[in-house]
């Protein structure tokens, strides 16, 4: 069977809760491999507010480095953007940080990753990701 790339983008709304502002829509780009056992298994969180240039820089490369070709596949990592400002939580801890990568464990809780740099390549970022996956 033929194995390829695609990237999915998912609109997602927050809960309905008086008082916040609901034309904002998040949106999940979860790459996803073709085959016959494709199955989502690992999960980053980005957290991100619109506007922010450092967020979308680090959201292209994190694409570019899911489709790249290696030993160390990313290709069946999900990754979830959140706007921080949809969250009065996220913002408050994150409002200074972002863009902030979270990977998701097992058990559901979040492991913060170190941050990337904007000045790093795809494939730095690549094997970053990858590594962060094998610990």
């Amino acid at each position: 069977m033929a194995t390829g790339l695609a990237i999915g983008f998912t609109a997602v709304r927050p809960p309905l809760k008086p008082g916040l502002n609901y034309h904002k829509t998040k949106w999940v780009f979860s790459p996803l491999a073709f085959s016959s056992s494709s199955s989502i298994s690992r999960k980053l969180i980005l957290y991100s507010k619109p506007g922010c240039c450092l967020c979308d820089g680090l959201k292209e490369k994190l694409n570019a480095a899911f489709s790249l070709s290696s030993p160390h596949s990313l290709h069946d990592v999900q990754l979830q953007v959140r706007d921080i400002t949809s969250n009065p939580q996220w913002e408050k801890a994150y409002q200074y940080e972002i863009p902030v990568l979270a990977r998701v464990l097992p058990d559901g809780t979040e492991e913060m990753l170190p941050r990337l740099s904007p000045r790093l390549g795809v494939e730095v970022i690549h094997k970053k990701i990858a590594a962060a996956f094998t610990e």
